[in-house]
């Protein structure tokens, strides 16, 4: 078995306690046909069956992280209401729950005062940090590593901002000279520095960049939609620490709690610094409308109707694990570091691959040795068919010779990319299960 069927008795417990709430109204029967919606949902699991198994540790291939059975729970129990967190009257409880939660999240990041809301993802919530840039710094363009996701070059396209792509290290880390050559070459209004890039893992020196800031005055948006919540663990490598260390000091940050927080999808997070940047939702609402306790979400969110259940889950996860260092939930994250680290342990001490290096949180990248880079990518994706045959599955990556020529993991580069095994050990049950996963692996 491996769903948790165990707790779906809570959640009809607690829906009769959400019912009690509303015993003072008429009853409303029910014109749900039982029979019918078994033989439909019965269906919904079949056809729900043509998945890869991403609940399970066994699958460490993409960013797919199964929701916490608090999550799971608290989200469904919202559902029966259905509230909209556009405004208060649609959704009075779950607004200030997600207030209450979101600021749990700026405390996380270092922020006491702040302006921020949950949405869709990190493709939302990086959309609207960049148009704040945009009417912060009008005319001014936005640079961004050539790790960081595609979508800052693409969101940018549509603000109608010009976009820059900052060269990256051997370590696939923005390369702070080339910024600084950037930044006395162009009119750089934003710099985008990524605290885990969803292809390597990789985290951006924020705190070598914030001294470019005080000399170049730019703005600087974090995306760390899925690096955020590793501020709190304690087993990150010193440099990586520091750019963590470094957070409260820039201008907007996102964060995706449906990757690392255990939320089911959409659940993404923009927090700005100033909350005086409310004003430009609502150009002609007061400054103190935007820091008030009777805040409408929907008035600083360029999305209208967005989900409550989405905010309920959230809150109710962070009561059972707060994300503060030394927590369990802040455990959880540093037990899938450490099974990355293990994986990675592994493959450098075989001939066969050659990791591009050293995992930064809990992503890791291996080439398949061979004589050229069209081989190496041929046998990259039979290594990932047959660990797939022993219901093991990883993820596929394409990277440029620039950033994988320094591992040598060929000789002969007959193409400029080669294709990458990935592996995310975004579970806490990873570090448990990488013994089973690598024995699979040898077999492979």
């Amino acid at each position: 078995m491996t769903f948790d069927h165990e707790t779906l008795s809570l959640l009809s417990d607690a829906l009769k306690q959400l019912d009690a709430g509303f015993d003072h109204l008429p009853d409303v029967e029910s014109t749900a046909d039982a029979d019918a919606l078994a033989r439909v949902l019965g269906e919904v699991a079949v056809r729900m069956r043509d998945n890869y198994p991403y609940q399970h540790p066994q699958y460490i291939g993409q960013m797919l992280k199964p929701p916490h059975p608090m999550a799971r729970l608290a989200y469904s129990l919202a559902v029966f209401l259905n509230p909209n967190n556009h405004a208060m009257d649609g959704g009075r409880a779950s607004s200030r729950m997600e207030k209450e939660a979101v600021a749990d999240l700026a405390r996380m990041v270092g922020w006491e005062e702040h302006l921020g809301h949950l949405c869709s993802g990190g493709t939302m919530a990086n959309f609207e940090s960049l148009w704040v840039a945009r009417e912060l710094r009008p005319g001014e363009a936005v640079a961004a590593s050539s790790l960081a996701h595609y979508t800052h070059s693409r969101l940018s396209s549509v603000l109608q901002v010009p976009f820059h792509a900052v060269p990256v290290d051997a370590w696939g880390r923005m390369d702070v000279d080339a910024l600084e050559q950037l930044l006395e070459a162009e009119s750089i209004g934003t710099v985008v520095v990524t605290l885990g890039t969803t292809a390597a893992g990789t985290v951006d020196p924020l705190d070598r960049i914030l001294p470019l800031r005080e000399k170049y005055g730019f703005r600087i948006h974090v995306d760390a939609a899925y690096g955020g919540y590793f501020r709190l663990v304690q087993n990150l490598r010193d440099e990586t620490a520091r750019a963590f260390a470094a957070m409260p000091a820039a201008d907007s940050i996102v964060i995706d709690p449906h990757k690392h927080g255990l939320q089911p999808y959409g659940c993404g997070c923009v927090l700005f610094r100033d909350p005086s940047v409310g004003r430009i939702y609502r150009h002609d609402s007061p400054y103190t409308y935007f820091t008030s306790d009777e805040l409408h979400l929907g008035e600083i969110s360029l999305e209208c109707s967005r989900p409550g259940a989405a905010a309920v889950a959230l809150w109710a996860t962070q009561q059972l694990l707060p994300p503060v260092p030394g927590g369990e939930f802040a455990a959880g994250l540093e037990e899938g570091r450490e099974a990355a680290l293990e994986l990675h342990e592994w493959l450098s001490e075989d001939s066969r691959f050659v990791p591009l290096m050293e995992p930064e949180l809990d992503i890791v990248i291996w080439a398949v040795r061979a004589e050229a880079a069209s081989e190496s990518s041929r046998r990259a994706r039979e290594f990932f068919e047959e660990a797939e045959r022993r219901d093991v599955y990883l993820a596929l990556a394409s990277f440029s010779r620039e950033m994988a020529e320094a591992a040598g993991p060929v000789d002969e580069w007959d193409e400029e990319s080669v294709l990458c095994l990935r592996a995310c050990a975004m579970k806490p049950e990873h570090r448990e299960w990488m013994g089973e996963i690598v024995g699979r692996l040898e077999e492979a």
